[in-house]
């Protein structure tokens, strides 16, 4: 099955993404003076921000909708993942204070958790169908 794999490598890319966007979250607070210096002052953009939300909203949804529907069925990669983008849209829209680097970084781990958890039970379903498949294809011998 060709989905669960496209599904483990958005997982890694989203897991990777998740956990760069919790360090520039929890970074760029303390950084922001000094990004221009370095010609990174975009970083600290607001649209840089919500543009690398949105991405990570398709591609988290896509990923683990693709592995909730066609592999393990199971809920916890959703529901984490809906509770990191509601914590990292939180921290950016109601909490204008030093909780926010907290906040937001922490919803990014958990999406990261939530690719991880997803990556694990798709690979834990593709080794059990594989299991099942050989076991069935041969012609018993009598």
């Amino acid at each position: 099955m060709k989905h669960p794999r496209q599904s483990s490598r958005l997982d890694n890319v989203g897991m990777t993404a998740s956990i760069l966007c919790a360090v520039h979250c929890a970074l760029v607070p303390l950084l922001i003076t000094s990004l221009p210096l370095f010609g990174l002052g975009f970083l600290a953009n607001p649209w840089f921000e919500w543009v690398m939300i949105t991405i990570a909203v398709f591609v988290g949804f896509y990923a683990i909708g693709i592995s909730y529907f066609r592999s393990h069925h199971r809920i916890l990669p959703a529901v984490l993942l809906l509770g990191g983008f509601l914590l990292i849209i939180i921290g950016h829209v109601y909490v204008k204070s030093w909780r926010e680097a907290i906040i937001v970084p922490f919803g990014g781990l958990l999406i990261a958790t939530a690719h991880f958890f997803n990556y694990k039970y798709t690979t834990i379903c593709r080794a059990d169908n594989t299991l099942f498949h050989m076991k069935h294809s041969h012609p018993h011998s009598h």
